[in-house]
């Protein structure tokens, strides 16, 4: 728990402070809980971490970055093999004193398409649901965010989020090993919730909605990210097994249908932002995620569609709010 005590001691200066002790509950369970057999190794690569040196931190740019200009190749070296243990990589990219992880998503791509259009973040108490390793909360606090609360059941993911952020230092964003169902109910106090990639993925999309509308204050904008189809209002597609490959694909919506479910949930002016084909430029292999990618998903003779025969890959962002 000594990882949360600053985040712990900055919620009671919040409108989260009451909400602060179920959240340490929930976390303690987290932390005492079986983790993934491979957390050892990880925790291994943390502790083999180089000490932090100094140098400009960049938050606002396509990577997240700590360094100057002065790049040390032995420490380049060391951060590669190191960090090389925590693969793979999903989410970037990053730039650690010299060392750039190319990461499987170009995740600046999509926080280009989302960050001009939400209200600004200046000030604000945001929530990151299914976060990964960070990166978008790095990209937040660059947006002047006051508090970056991320959650993510996934430990590897934790594991990379304290590596980054030993270079990084001390701020206010911190991802917690929690699934969304594992927050304390509440807190209604939230200024802005992302949810994004984590939509297809419930087994309940109305019950996911009603929850994120909980965690935010009145007033407050709910950020959206999710798979989709091209289609009339009322379409859905449910995949008969898998989808691009994933067992784990519940409901694509059409635009119209998603926009109809946020209204039905009790949000008001849920507006489509964007929609974006998802790309083999922003989603790929690299030396930093080896595993099959997004080629791999596809029909290589009909781009169109994915390996099963069903629609590839499309991307809408949804925003809406919480009535006051």
């Amino acid at each position: 728990m000594k990882h949360y005590n600053s985040l712990f001691a900055m919620l009671e200066t919040t409108a989260l402070q009451d909400w602060a002790a179920g959240l340490q509950a929930a976390l303690s369970d987290a932390e005492n809980a079986t983790r993934h057999g491979d957390w050892r190794t990880w925790q291994q690569v943390l502790d083999s971490l180089p000490s932090p040196t100094s140098g400009t931190l960049q938050l606002n740019q396509d990577w997240v970055e700590v360094g100057n200009n002065d790049h040390d190749p032995e420490l380049i070296s060391q951060l590669e093999n190191l960090l090389q243990g925590l693969h793979p990589w999903r989410k970037g990219p990053f730039r650690i004193h010299g060392l750039t992880i190319d990461a499987e998503w170009r995740s600046n791509l999509k926080w280009d398409r989302i960050a001009p259009a939400v209200s600004p973040l200046r000030g604000r108490l945001v929530l990151d649901v299914g976060c990964g390793n960070g990166y978008y909360g790095w990209r937040m606090l660059g947006e002047g965010a006051r508090l970056v609360l991320g959650i993510d059941p996934t430990w590897l993911f934790v594991a990379q989020y304290r590596a980054i952020g030993h270079f990084l230092g001390e701020l206010p964003s911190w991802v917690l090993p929690l699934s969304l169902e594992q927050l304390p109910a509440g807190p209604g106090a939230f200024d802005t919730v992302f949810s994004m990639g984590v939509f297809y993925h419930r087994r309940s999309p109305m019950d996911h909605l009603l929850r994120l509308l909980d965690c935010l204050r009145p007033g407050g904008e709910l950020v959206l990210e999710t798979l989709v189809i091209d289609g009339e209002a009322g379409q859905v597609l449910v995949p008969p097994d898998r989808y691009a490959r994933m067992r784990n694909v519940w409901f694509l919506p059409s635009p119209d249908t998603l926009l109809g479910w946020l209204r039905r949930c009790g949000y008001r002016n849920p507006r489509l932002l964007d929609v974006t084909a998802t790309t083999i430029d922003e989603q790929r292999g690299t030396p930093w995620m080896r595993f099959h990618s997004l080629a791999d998903f596809l029909d290589p003779e009909q781009p169109g569609l994915t390996r099963e025969g069903l629609p590839a890959p499309i991307r809408a962002i949804v925003i809406a709010e919480k009535p006051e």
